[in-house]
């Protein structure tokens, strides 16, 4: 029986120029749909696991065009909720070797940060999943956001699913009067898996100095909350805009381990890379042990550079085969 997984969060619309121009050269923008959450979750589907994503859509045309992409990519949509008229959008100008990419966000009053905690009832939501999935972003957009994945976070515990967070937020999205450093630790504590930097843990938790590394301040945020059994982090090295190098470490309270630096030369879009990497990750913990499952994590984000749009909808045999370290990209027949 395939594992399950749910999701929570905002799915926007994406408007790009075509290729690699510039916003000021665009006569038209090609559109896509995405948002972290929900990445995470399709690229899961494309592994072959379930999945399905929780959110709010506006009840309109937009709506249900972006639930339709959400079925599309293998998700379940019975738990969408409608109301409001307005579905969040970003402008994504992409960059090329020495520009770097440029985002545009319009999310201010979208259907889903005007959602409310008794719109969901998690434990419905939940009854039948392996594993639940947030990231920062959603509770840096409304209070109701914040609230709503602290009921998801508190029934996921109540029932025993694993919990993985990808806190990485943007101090820049917090608008609605609370802080990531009042909020973040409260959603913290209830999670089992920890994606995050050593910036992140020092500038959420006030953990360390400058000078620590990632193992030292991976076990002292798990001193400050021992739910947490893992914490992982994502390295990015940026030679270009086009060649980046990737990493992942991971602290599972006994062992620091580390994947192979993976090389990135032709990058096709950027987008989605983390949420890649935490799909990919989700996947390799229910299946395979710590160090498979961070080089499984690394080789689905190494490989999602190459796919355009914000989702990573590659086979679960193109992440094993990069994984056991076959990086030729020669033509299957």
């Amino acid at each position: 029986m395939p594992k399950k997984v749910i999701t929570f969060g905002e799915v926007m619309m994406r408007l790009s120029p075509p290729g690699y121009e510039k916003f000021s050269q665009a006569s038209y923008f090609e559109l896509v749909y995405g948002g972290g959450e929900a990445n995470v979750a399709i690229s899961c589907a494309y592994l072959g696991m379930k999945a399905a994503h929780v959110t709010r859509f506006p009840d309109n045309a937009l709506g249900k065009a972006a639930t339709q992409f959400l079925r599309k990519h293998w998700l379940s949509t019975e738990h969408v909720i409608y109301g409001d008229n307005m579905l969040g959008k970003y402008f994504l100008e992409k960059g090329a070797v020495h520009r770097p990419s440029e985002v545009i966000y319009e999310r201010e009053g979208s259907s889903f940060s005007l959602i409310e905690p008794s719109m969901v009832n998690w434990e419905d939501v939940l009854k039948d999943a392996d594993w639940f999935h947030w990231t920062g972003i959603t509770p840096a957009i409304s209070e109701g956001a914040y609230l709503s994945c602290l009921e998801a976070l508190r029934a996921a515990n109540k029932l025993g699913i694993t919990v993985s967070g990808d806190i990485n937020s943007r101090s820049n999205m917090w608008k609605y009067g609370k802080t990531m450093q009042e909020v973040i630790p409260t959603l913290v504590e209830h999670c089992d898996v920890v994606i995050t930097s050593s910036r992140g843990i020092r500038e959420m938790f006030g953990i360390g100095q400058s000078q620590d590394n990632f193992q030292d301040l991976a076990i002292a945020l798990i001193n400050l909350f021992p739910n947490i059994k893992k914490v992982v982090k994502k390295t990015r090295r940026t030679l270009s805009a086009s060649h980046n190098q990737i990493q992942g470490k991971l602290w599972n309270g006994q062992a620091y381990m580390k994947s192979d630096m993976l090389n990135i030369t032709h990058i096709i879009d950027r987008v989605g890379t983390g949420d890649a990497f935490a799909a990919g990750l989700i996947y390799g913990l229910l299946h395979y042990d710590d160090q498979q499952a961070l080089d499984f994590a690394s080789a689905a984000c190494a490989l999602k550079h190459t796919v355009p749009g914000d989702v990573n909808m590659v086979s679960l045999e193109n992440v094993q085969s990069l994984m056991e370290g076959d990086t030729s990209g020669a033509i299957r027949r």
